[in-house]
């Protein structure tokens, strides 16, 4: 008998050994990172069960944490590659023993299947291909069974990274064209209820708003065997009770506690605690340049001199961050705080607003997204405040985070508190998404300039480091003249996590990567 307990005993040890707990605010609300309206847990969960052709590289910060490496491009599908003379096209060789989850070997046909469906299926996925130059399905080719080529249409230094972000996943096509209709060509009805990859994780059950459970693919062959072999993320919607387990010790790791939260269990020292300023990404207010008053650059510049900017930060962000002033991360090229012009300056704001024909204000709504009201409320609060100093009434608008995404699509938002940050680390990435006028998706501000669009242009297919330089500055003031967004800060990316989890790793997407952890 005392044998028996010893041995279940034991099986337990070894079972929680293996498995992680991750506690999330929010889960995924798909399986398919293509999928319209796909939320940070589809993309989390995108990360872990399907596989890239290529993936970064790691590295280790001066602190002894890790992160990836945009410098180190590294296989994963693809075992090499061969880029062209011209970097017009690039070759890539396939593993032979990869396989899908269901046992299927991956082939070169699956890929551009994959690749031609996150160009068709448009939206968000389409407009991220095309940021690395990858716009028709024409341009992908299978070379034989094991080889596809990737042709160009110029050079662009984004085109191999590109291939490395969540987006462009490859998908077990001969399981997927299964349940393909002719009106659902891409089946992606389907892919948004059932994962059809071959990542280093296989889904084991999915309960959507309250658990997903991973279990790792032994058969996965694009990296080391990860050192976890299941994986429990579970939604727990307070961020009090996600903090409570966490020091209990009956969950393992978080990265959705307030900023507050993670500065106190920093300073008590029981978890490990671990911040990574996020790169190109930053909080700001956007105002629609199209709806008046707002179109009315006058009014957006006296918004921009009324701001309290130490105070936001310190209340929405209690330090952990960077506080901004141009629209450009601390660690991203081309941050210059120099080109900010605007100071809290009330008097300064209300004759703006009065030469923008406001004497007395207007009454307006400002919104925000509940998804993240830890951090906006309190910014909210004070820009509400702020802007009634000079004449603005500005009743608070609190929108679902299921239906912020559609209420900003909408562009019918008048003032707003958003987030967004690019997975290039380059302005000009940052710009092309968030300001350029031919784009739609994410330019929230409906902002439209010919002369930053194409210093924008200029500068995602410069050679020249000085020129460069120029037109990043060039974009740079224009956004700060215009001011469709005013800045407010940078967010650190924090993890809390039991001192017995290791191998924790920031990443561009801001998600977590199951394959890097491991229990001592």
């Amino acid at each position: 008998m005392a044998v028996a307990l010893l041995s279940a005993g034991s099986a337990l040890a070894q079972s929680r050994a293996e498995t992680i707990l991750v506690i999330v605010e929010q889960g995924p609300n798909s399986l398919d990172i293509h999928g319209l309206g796909a939320n940070f847990g589809a993309y989390q969960a995108s990360w872990n069960l399907y596989d890239r052709l290529i993936s970064f590289g790691s590295k280790t910060l001066p602190d002894g944490s890790r992160s990836y490496d945009y410098t180190v491009i590294r296989p994963e599908l693809a075992e090499s590659w061969e880029v062209s003379p011209d970097g017009l096209a690039i070759t890539f060789r396939l593993r032979k023993d990869a396989r899908f989850h269901d046992g299927a070997r991956v082939t070169a046909h699956d890929v551009k299947w994959s690749l031609d469906r996150a160009i068709a299926i448009g939206g968000f996925p389409a407009v991220q291909m095309r940021a690395g130059s990858l716009e028709k399905p024409e341009q992908f080719s299978v070379v034989d069974d094991h080889t596809v080529r990737v042709t160009l249409p110029r050079r662009d230094k984004l085109a191999l990274p590109n291939l490395a972000v969540p987006v462009p996943v490859i998908i077990n096509s001969t399981l997927a064209k299964k349940h393909a209709t002719e009106k659902d060509p891409w089946a992606a009805e389907w892919l948004k209820q059932n994962p059809a990859g071959g990542g280093a994780y296989r889904l084991e059950s999915w309960k959507p708003g309250q658990e997903t459970v991973y279990v790792r693919f032994d058969d996965w062959k694009s990296g080391p065997r990860p050192a976890i072999r299941r994986v429990v993320v579970r939604e727990v919607p307070a961020a009090g009770s996600r903090r409570a387990l966490l020091e209990r010790g009956d969950a393992d790791i978080t990265l959705d506690l307030p900023p507050k939260d993670f500065n106190e269990l920093k300073s008590q020292g029981k978890l490990g605690v671990f911040g990574f300023p996020a790169e190109n990404t930053f909080f700001y207010v956007g105002m629609s340049a199209k709806h008046q008053p707002f179109a009315n650059v006058k009014v957006r510049q006296a918004i921009a001199h009324v701001l309290p900017y130490e105070r936001i930060y310190q209340a929405a962000m209690f330090g952990r961050g960077v506080q901004l002033q141009v629209p450009v991360a601390s660690n991203t090229p081309g941050y210059e705080p120099a080109l900010w012009t605007y100071r809290t300056d009330v008097a300064r704001a209300k004759a703006l607003l009065a030469e923008a024909g406001h004497p007395n204000g207007f009454e307006t709504a400002l919104s925000f997204n509940l998804g993240v009201a830890t951090v906006v409320e309190p910014a909210a609060l004070l820009v509400q405040e702020a802007l009634a100093q000079i004449g603005i009434k500005a009743t608070i608008n609190k929108i679902t985070g299921a239906n912020w995404r559609g209420a900003l699509a909408k562009k019918e938002l008048p003032i707003f508190i958003d987030v967004f940050g690019g997975w290039h680390n380059y302005p000009e990435y940052y710009f092309f998404w968030g300001y350029h006028g031919q784009n739609s998706l994410f330019n929230t501000s409906s902002y439209q300039n010919a002369e930053m669009d194409k210093l924008i242009d200029q500068a995602r297919f410069e050679t020249d480091p000085r020129r460069y330089a120029d037109q990043v500055r060039g974009f740079v003031r224009i956004a700060v003249a215009d001011v469709p967004k005013i800045p407010l800060f940078q967010p650190t990316l924090d993890a809390a996590m039991q001192k017995s989890v290791t191998g924790f790793q920031y990443w561009f997407h801001r998600q977590l990567d199951f394959r890097t952890l491991a229990r001592q």
